[in-house]
């Protein structure tokens, strides 16, 4: 009987009691668990992980289209000019409206414009009235004149003036059927000693001044050097440009 019990005693000296066995168990799979996460995240970002963040972005500033004279959101760079009789003057949907008056009624340009080598574009259209819609006032070197879209009863277009002749008069003069609440392209080029314009790209004036004098009515002296008029009429404008040639 001895030897048995010695046996039995030796292995029980020999084997750790089971409560360890199992603490020593759980703490094998906790440090298995462990490495395993760890390795599907070091797997995960090796292959560009984070697939739902967004990547950083640093801010930069907005810059203007160059040549851009109207941003579309408020008349920042322009002044409604004081004609005295004039109709109310603001932005509406991207547009600059040229609210009815008893006269005359713009928008002068007051920062940097060019006197030669250039071409202004922009959209304009009538809303209201019988006359013109876009008078654009533009230099010529040192001389101011006037293209006139839509004046005289709504249908003439020209320059304003030549040798003391308005749009009316002279020798640019041509008639053109306007409708109500349709947008016009408008394109003015001053280059080469000539004034060129184009309404939905067909030619309109082709002038070259040569010897000639170029003048502007005084109704729109306060447009100087740049800027856009309607007459007794509401009128919109929109994406003004203008390119150095």
């Amino acid at each position: 009987m001895g030897k048995p019990y010695l046996k039995q005693r030796t292995e029980s000296l020999m084997s750790p009691p089971v409560a360890v066995q199992r603490r020593n168990i759980c703490c094998l799979q906790t440090s298995v668990m462990i490495v395993l996460i760890a390795a599907t995240l070091l797997l995960s970002a090796c292959r560009g992980g984070g697939q739902g963040e967004k990547p950083v972005i640093p801010d930069v500033p907005e810059v203007s289209a160059p040549g851009l004279l109207f941003n579309g959101t408020n008349l920042e760079g322009w002044e409604i000019a004081n004609f005295g009789p004039q109709g109310p003057v603001y932005v509406s949907g991207g547009s600059i409206v040229l609210g009815m008056g008893d006269g005359c009624t713009g928008v002068t340009w007051k920062k940097d414009f060019p006197s030669d080598d250039y071409e202004v574009t922009l959209e304009a259209k009538r809303i209201q009235g019988t006359d013109f819609f876009c008078g654009m006032t533009f230099p010529v070197g040192k001389s101011p004149c006037t293209l006139v879209v839509g004046g005289w009863g709504g249908t003439l277009v020209g320059l304003s003036s030549i040798n003391g002749r308005d749009a009316s008069e002279n020798e640019t003069r041509t008639l053109r059927k306007f409708e109500n609440d349709q947008w016009y392209a408008i394109r003015l080029r001053v280059a080469g000693g000539a004034i060129k314009a184009w309404i939905d790209d067909e030619p309109v004036v082709d002038f070259t001044i040569g010897d000639k004098r170029l003048s502007i009515r005084p109704e729109v002296e306060l447009s100087r050097p740049f800027g856009i008029a309607s007459w007794v009429t509401t009128a919109a404008i929109r994406n003004i440009k203008v390119e150095r040639l």
